[in-house]
């Protein structure tokens, strides 16, 4: 039904209620089986158990599982205790941090639950709005949420902030006529509200045509159900690293049985072999530390505002390459804030954004007392006078009651010492002609202290300026020539293009005794005062944290339902947009096919009158380039395009539930700023887990290798399994958790988004796992063969230095990992936790040899003395040969 062009009666008919009586009891009951409760369906939730039972899905927890059945069978119990107690915890650690989010998040829907007043059984009463139903009917007044889609009925001077489906900040003007033009999108719907949207000014009724799914919010959030979630980049790579690990097992395994075999080993003895030296390869502690590591990194963004929905997120930032933003109270402060004012041939700049009542008033670059400035006085007192609109403090946050553009116009005169009570105590407002659509404009009749009555009107500037004849200059009251019209016009203009919305103001005198009934007689032949020039100003710290993102390589991409000129001012202001980057219309964009939209879309920094469905494109293009690409906004517009983005911000206090749903991180400030803070942790993470995976591959290949030669030299075991086992879980487990703790490095954020399709091995990392781990076991294997040599007899005792010189060498190996460059670029004892976990290491290796309870479980002896100059020795050979290798290697 196109309830847009049908009047009141035809409705009512259509839907079967009454605007006098609503609906009865029964009927509601009726409806709301038969339709379900007024509520955006979300993607079903996951059980608390399958939450749990997700954590273990990944390929890397699956080669670990492979790992504790084989190490079963082969009979090594502790082993496969000690594994599945590592995949337990990191599932325990997942789920935990994943529960928290939601929880989090359950608690920020509840803030922003709407209730209604609604007409039934011929009674207004106040209910949640999920329990309405089509056809009862509401009425709303300014501060008022829109609880389901209307047909309005009555509107008084109503005004619809619609930002969260259109992302346009400024109120749409409503009205209860049909309308028999036809709507090209939600913006043009001029006698319907919709769910979720805002009454800013005025009352109304209307009647519920749509309901839950059915509205326009339902059908935006529907696109979510199609959007693709992406896989991240970290378990991309988590993934490959599974399967080269797999791949070594596989290719260790035969090499051990064939050497064994060709050496005269029996085939089962030597398969048995092959599978624990397979099972050995495969670093145990690692997808616990890559969790431990990312759930640190979640913690340290919930200081900084922000709730971390998925684990690997935060990692994914640290990719991006494109952030594509909405404008509209995300890049702006959705608080419409005066910054420049014109009256009698004198230009003004306001200080001071938002609604704190806070700033001065600029002569150039002199502040100006207002008191002395006669005009600027007068206007910014007629600005108050005529106004409607209210500021509210709560603490030290000021919210606006009532329509924005009069907020502005409030707020600005109270930063010039101007308050209402102090303006009633001079003015009486003796009568108002509220403002209308159809003559854009808003009159009082005032009476001042000396009983002289005026009339001050605030409107449309070109509508206001043709109702004038006189105009005020340099204090005095001018007729309006055509050098003033020229004046007025130019100012006009000037202030156009800075995209600032305008509101004339003008007055007229009344004669004693002259009564006005009419408004068409009181906004006729007045004297032009002044202008005053607004915009939804950009946030403080957005400017920054843009020229941050691009110094790390990374682009701004603004994509913004409002329209272009606004859209182009602030861009400009916050450096989005330079040199040749282009600026694009949705109306472009339709003739547009999506391939074509591809050839373009890196050029463009700009998007302007886009729908929701044009976001969900653009992003796609982005990806298809090879960007990864993280979507901000706060919109039910935004979320298909926030969900279907390689990461999804989305805004906790503007934030529509829908778009929280869809993100992956929720700005709980709605802080712009903190995604450059998210995106340097995510970079920060991510090298953290390449040192932990270079760590503990170097160990693991360190490991394998001393083992493995000594087999090739018909040499016996260097280790036996429970020191090895000892090895992976503590002296690999607690450095490699404290990496995951180093503090990032000077650069990280001068750097270029790393490619999302590099290789876990990616810069040189696979040769310095390879070098180093050849170097750690070929000198295990050397302390090994001297110890063991000078007394065969005494094989414990040798495979003992083999065991210290192993763990030495691997501690002394994790200072190295800190840098890509060298050990000696970085402070040493710059990571206290590293330092903690090494000592502690130390000692429970210590603890291992010299006491003998624990000597009887890992099969040690106590080493002398003169025997730790050898292990020292040959422990730090691997890291200082290497390290001396890259100054040798710098110094050319």
């Amino acid at each position: 039904m196109k309830f847009r062009e049908m009047k009141t009666q035809e409705i009512e008919n259509a839907l079967q209620t009454s605007i006098k009586l609503g609906l009865n009891k029964d009927e509601v009951t009726k409806r709301q089986r038969k339709h379900g409760f007024n509520e955006l369906q979300e993607a079903e939730k996951q059980s608390a158990l399958l939450l749990f039972f997700a954590q273990f899905k990944d390929f890397m927890v699956l080669v670990l599982l492979v790992a504790t059945l084989i190490s079963g069978i082969l009979g090594e119990y502790v082993d496969a205790i000690a594994i599945i107690a590592i995949v337990f915890l990191n599932g325990i650690l997942g789920f935990f941090q994943e529960r928290k989010a939601e929880k989090s998040l359950d608690a920020l829907k509840e803030m922003s639950a709407p209730q209604v007043h609604v007409l039934r059984d011929n009674k207004w009463i106040k209910i949640p709005s999920k329990e309405v139903v089509v056809g009862d009917v509401l009425k709303f007044a300014s501060g008022d949420r829109i609880g389901a889609d209307l047909r309005i009925i009555e509107s008084f001077s109503l005004e619809i902030e619609e930002s969260a489906l259109t992302g346009e900040s400024q109120p749409a003007v409503k009205t209860s006529e049909p309308l028999l033009f036809d709507a090209d999108g939600i913006g043009d719907e001029e006698n319907k509200a919709f769910m979720g949207t805002m009454v800013t000014r005025g009352s109304g009724k209307g009647i519920v045509i749509a309901t839950g799914m059915d509205t326009a919010m339902g059908k935006i959030a529907h696109l979510l159900q199609t959007a693709e979630t992406m896989i991240t980049p970290l378990q991309r790579r988590l993934e490959q690293l599974g399967k080269v690990l797999i791949a070594t097992a596989l290719v260790l395994t035969v090499i051990v049985v064939l050497t064994g075999v060709l050496q005269g080993h029996d085939v089962y003895t030597m398969f048995l072999a092959g599978v624990s030296l397979a099972v050995a390869a495969i670093p145990e502690g690692l997808p616990a530390i890559v969790t431990v590591a990312l759930s640190l990194g979640v913690q340290r963004m919930i200081k900084q505002q922000a709730i971390v929905r998925k684990l690997p997120a935060v990692e994914t930032l640290g990719c991006a390459s494109v952030i594509c933003s909405d404008k509209t109270g995300t890049m702006t402060q959705n608080k419409m804030t005066v910054t420049k004012l014109w009256s009698g041939g004198k230009t003004w700049d306001a200080t001071g954004t938002g609604y704190a009542p806070e700033g001065e008033f600029l002569d150039g670059e002199r502040a100006v007392s207002v008191q002395a400035e006669k005009s600027l006085l007068q206007l910014l007192t007629f600005g108050m006078l005529c106004n409607k609109a209210d500021l509210v403090r709560k603490g030290d946050r000021f919210t606006l009651d009532g329509d924005p553009t009069e907020g502005a116009m409030f707020v600005a005169a109270l930063k010039a010492g101007l308050t209402r009570e102090q303006l009633f105590e001079k003015f009486t407002i003796v009568k108002e002609f509220p403002f209308d659509s159809t003559r854009k404009m808003m009159s009082v009749i005032i009476k001042d202290e000396a009983g002289k009555h005026f009339v001050v009107t605030k409107g449309a500037p070109d509508v206001l300026f043709a109702r004038c004849e006189s105009i005020l200059w340099d204090g005095k009251t001018a007729p309006l020539n055509k050098e003033y019209q020229a004046s007025v016009h130019r100012e006009m203009e000037g202030l156009a293009s800075l995209a600032l919305r305008m509101i004339a103001v003008g007055y007229k005198p009344l004669a004693a005794g002259h009564v006005v009934l009419h408004e068409e007689e009181a906004e006729k032949n007045l004297t032009f005062m002044g202008l005053q020039g607004m915009i939804d100003p950009p946030r403080p710290e957005v400017k920054q944290a843009i020229k941050e993102c691009r110094e790390a390589g990374i682009k701004t991409v603004m994509i913004t339902g409002d329209h272009v000129t606004t859209a182009k001012a602030i861009a400009a202001q916050l450096g989005i947009l330079k040199g040749k980057e282009k600026v694009i219309e949705g109306k472009q964009l339709n003739d547009l096919s999506f391939e074509e939209l591809e050839e373009i879309v890196e050029d463009v920094a700009v998007f302007a009158r886009v729908s929701p469905e044009h976001k969900l494109q653009i992003v796609k293009a982005l990806q298809n380039k090879g960007h990864i690409v993280a979507m901000t906004g706060d919109g039910v517009n935004d979320a298909p395009a926030i969900k279907t983005a390689d990461i999804g911000v989305a805004m906790g206090i503007t934030g529509t539930d829908v778009a929280k749903e869809a993100s992956s991180l929720i700005l709980v400030d709605d802080n712009f700023a903190t995604i450059k803070s998210a995106i340097k942790e995510g970079r920060n993470i991510y090298e953290n887990i390449r040192k932990f995976i270079r760590y503990l591959l170097a160990s693991n290949v360190g490991e394998i290798l001393v083992m493995f030669f000594a087999m090739l030299c018909a040499l016996p075991l260097p280790m036996v399994p429970i020191q090895i086992l000892f090895v992976n879980l503590v002296t690999d487990g607690l450095p490699a958790m404290a990496l995951g703790l180093d503090e990032p490095e000077d650069d990280v954020m001068k750097q270029k988004p790393r490619s999302p399709n590099e290789g876990v091995f990616a810069r040189g990392l696979g040769w310095k796992i390879i070098s180093r781990g050849f170097l750690i076991g070929v000198s295990t294997l050397i302390a090994f063969y001297i110890v063991y040599r000078a007394n065969p007899d005494n094989l414990e005792y040798a495979q003992t230095v083999a065991f210290a010189t192993l763990v030495l060498t691997q501690l002394i190996h994790v200072f190295d990992c800190r840098s890509e460059r060298s050990i000696f670029s970085r402070n040493p004892f710059g990571n206290k936790y590293l330092v903690g976990a090494v000592l502690s290491s130390l000692l429970l290796m210590i603890a291992v040899i010299y006491y003998q309870p624990l000597q009887l479980i890992f099969h040690t002896i106590a080493i002398p003395a003169r025997d730790w100059l050898l292990i020292i020795g040959m422990s730090s050979i691997p890291t200082f040969l290497l390290a001396g290798s890259f100054l040798a290697r710098k110094s050319k």
